[in-house]
């Protein structure tokens, strides 16, 4: 085996999970441990930390503070969402990259993410292996999407799916206290995939969930929507909507468009204000008491209700990131396969081509999606349930989570 020695970046990028830093953790310890990776840097701000020069001295760091990374939420060392150009129509940031990693003799490069931060590492990767540099590129997975390809889930997903099934449990318990009729409407993240609405399901299998669930997957009509509601709140006297931010209309177009010309810097759209709409039109059309509850950032970042499984398989991603570089493997993705071993669930990781992963969504089975287009099926409960399981051990201190306070010593 080639033994290479040199330094690592670790650097985060897209938007946060409550455990990616979890994973950030798996390769920042393991790379401490090593005994080939001289030097641990964490980039500031993901690619653009690479680029800025702004890169974390990570043995600069108190152990235990970096081991409070597994149960603190949103990403540590700075995110970004920035678009790396093609290298062969402008190499310009690839050729600045370059210069960094031999000013810090930098052979191996982790970069924690999703759809998108798996195409910047894929060009990253090929650009290397272009110029003749040695330095081995892994990718790290994190998106409560869990639309990544190859992997049988996502780190983050299944923590965020176990904050949006607990939260319509407690939700619906609410929504039925009055002895008048409403209408509640809650809007969940996810733009082309439906994983995340998907989650609430849980809530309705366990009795006290939503009644009807509109995924991207399947194409959302106004008026279909209209007599499904108005059904439910007649037979029950009440009714609970679970809605993605990304349903579409037949011609494509989303229900919730908003319009005006923000987007997140990937040229999506800023979708949101889903629930209001739908609220108000439903409010119009019904005459009944309605409610719209768009979860937002909350799903993402609610540490507090993290899946212990969840934790400790973005830590093993990330540790696994590490242990395979260092054996001498680049350009994959670290995925998880799932098998039954004695009826038991047991996780592993296995690895996947970068250039498969870059910018390939995985889109919610339409089989797991009953016939109507307004509800789960069993398999996805049996698939989702074993990875919400277990309580995080985060630490409290006074009631409230102590999350890491990093230092961040730049390094010179």
């Amino acid at each position: 085996m080639n033994v290479l020695k040199g330094a690592c970046i670790i650097g985060q990028s897209g938007g946060p999970t409550s455990v990616i830093n979890a994973s950030a953790y798996g390769v920042i310890r393991t790379a401490l441990d090593s005994d080939v990776i001289t030097n641990v840097y964490g980039a500031e701000h993901g690619i653009k930390g690479v680029l800025g020069d702004r890169l974390i001295d990570m043995s600069k760091e108190d152990a235990e503070e970096l081991e409070l990374l597994l149960y603190t939420p949103s990403s540590a060392l700075g995110s970004c969402r920035y678009k790396m150009a093609d290298p062969d129509v402008d190499d310009t940031d690839y050729k600045r990259i370059l210069e960094i990693f031999k000013k810090y003799d930098v052979r191996y490069f982790f970069y924690n993410g999703g759809n998108d931060s798996m195409d910047t590492c894929n060009k990253i990767s090929k650009y290397m292996q272009k110029v003749g540099y040695e330095c081995r590129v892994m990718g790290v997975p994190k998106t409560i999407d869990n639309d990544l390809f190859g992997t049988d889930h996502c780190p983050g997903y299944a923590s965020a799916a176990k904050y949006i099934a607990t939260s319509c449990m407690e939700v619906y318990h609410d929504a039925r206290v009055y002895d008048t009729g409403m209408v509640c409407i809650i809007e969940i993240m996810g733009r082309h995939a439906g994983w995340l609405t998907a989650a609430a399901g849980l809530a309705t299998a366990f009795g006290a969930g939503p009644d009807l669930i509109y995924m991207p997957e399947t194409d959302f009509d106004m008026e279909q929507f209209m007599a499904d509601v108005k059904r439910v709140y007649e037979e029950k006297g009440n009714c609970m909507v679970a809605v993605s931010e990304g349903i579409h209309y037949a011609d494509g177009s989303f229900v919730s468009e908003a319009k005006t010309s923000a987007t997140d810097g990937f040229g999506h759209a800023q979708l949101g204000g889903l629930a209001a709409l739908l609220a108000n039109a439903v409010k119009e059309k019904l005459n009944v008491k309605v409610r719209g509850i768009e979860l937002s950032l909350l799903q993402r970042c609610g540490a507090h209700l993290a899946s212990q499984t969840d934790i400790d398989e973005s830590f093993m991603s990330g540790k696994a990131a590490v242990e395979n570089a260092v054996a001498g493997l680049t350009d994959k993705m670290v995925g998880f396969e799932r098998s039954y071993e004695n009826g038991k669930y047991v996780c592993r990781t296995k690895l996947f081509n970068l250039t498969d992963v870059a910018n390939t969504e995985k889109k919610f089975p339409r089989e797991w999606i009953n016939a109507q287009g307004n509800g789960i099926e069993k398999p996805f409960i049996d698939y989702a349930l074993p990875l919400i399981q277990g309580e995080t051990k985060m630490k409290k201190v006074d009631g409230l989570p102590r999350f890491a306070k990093l230092k961040k010593v730049i390094a010179k």
